[in-house]
């Protein structure tokens, strides 16, 4: 049974009108909502609207649902007229409030679950995410999304759940009729243009040439703005694929086997040449400082386009000395 208020609380906006609009699609249907929503700004409505609405008697509907967006200011200056109104709410109406903050010391907070509801919304965890994905295109679309799927589309998009949403948006239709999201489907429409370019990027690195490693790197800005948000995700699928594939390398494993392990299918001569002027060292040290780069961009101390051109300059230099020393050790074992 569905209640008579609800509070919608949460610091990420997008997440929270995500959440409201889920709310209201099980409220309303509709068809219903040009009779049966009153849908405002909290800093463009009165009180007095807000509690007429809610006693207005309901319209080709069963209820009539009252949203107010913003409310943080709006329930400050009208406290005491909502706690009249948490006492005492209408029962063919639907009061539905979004905020940044809930506290639950107030009064009114001690009222809601009489006869009302909070609804606290934050980001996900990155653990959290695959099986949120799972069940998004599972609810939304019909459609199956393995957990090896979900985990390339964090990888490759980032982990803000309300782009990942629309990724699976896209995705659902380029699948069409097919009733599984499929890794190359992630790949052929998400992830070709970002992997291809990171891809270059990592081939000017390997090569010691920083100047046009940079120069890739800018392109992949330039040509895409949601690189900032993706292109950490870009660059560690490679590492972490070129690290497995040394790994069997190493063990023995033809590269053949290695390729269609890891889903390489195309440039497959240049990625096993960049693996053999690479170590295993090499690759995890990579990495180590991309999990530090990602880190640095995340807690805001530093801009993703800047740091990962700072990445890029001093994976080129190492990998520029690290050739030097081979060329010398190679010319001493000749002496």
């Amino acid at each position: 049974m569905d209640k008579l208020i609800y509070v919608i609380a949460g610091k990420e906006e997008s997440l929270v009108n995500a959440r409201c609009r889920e709310l209201l699609d099980e409220l309303l249907e509709p068809s219903q909502r040009a009779t049966g929503l009153f849908d405002a700004e909290a800093a463009s409505v009165l009180i007095s609207e807000v509690l007429d609405e809610l006693r207005t008697a309901p319209f080709l509907t069963d209820k009539r649902v009252v949203l107010v967006k913003g409310a943080d200011k709006f329930i400050s200056e009208n406290r005491p007229l909502l706690e009249k109104y948490f006492d005492k709410p209408c029962s063919t109406g639907r009061l539905v409030l979004t905020v940044n903050n809930w506290d639950s010391r107030t009064k009114l907070a001690k009222k809601l679950p009489k006869a009302g509801k909070l609804i606290k919304v934050a980001q996900p965890k990155r653990s959290e995410l695959p099986q949120r994905l799972i069940k998004y295109a599972n609810d939304a679309y019909d459609k199956k999304l393995g957990r090896d799927a979900a985990e390339l589309l964090i990888e490759l998009t980032g982990d803000e759940l309300i782009r990942l949403y629309s990724e699976i948006d896209k995705l659902a239709l380029f699948a069409d009729a097919e009733k599984v999201i499929t890794p190359k489907h992630i790949e052929s429409l998400i992830g070709h243009n970002r992997l291809f370019n990171a891809f270059a990027v990592i081939d000017a690195v390997i090569a010691g040439n920083p100047a046009q490693a940079v120069e890739r790197l800018r392109g992949m800005f330039a040509q895409d703005k949601s690189t900032e948000f993706t292109v950490v995700g870009a660059f560690a699928y490679h590492f972490r694929r070129m690290f497995n594939a040394k790994v069997l390398l190493n063990k023995g494993v033809r590269s053949g086997e290695v390729a269609e392990r890891f889903r390489i299918w195309s440039h497959k001569d240049k990625f096993f040449a960049q693996l053999r002027q690479m170590s295993l060292k090499q690759i995890g040290g990579y990495l180590q400082q991309l999990a530090e780069t990602d880190y640095a961009i995340k807690t805001g101390r530093t801009k993703a386009k800047v740091a990962m051109e700072q990445l890029v300059l001093k994976l080129s230099a190492g990998t520029a000395i690290s050739g030097t020393n081979i060329s010398r050790a190679a010319t001493w074992k000749k002496r």
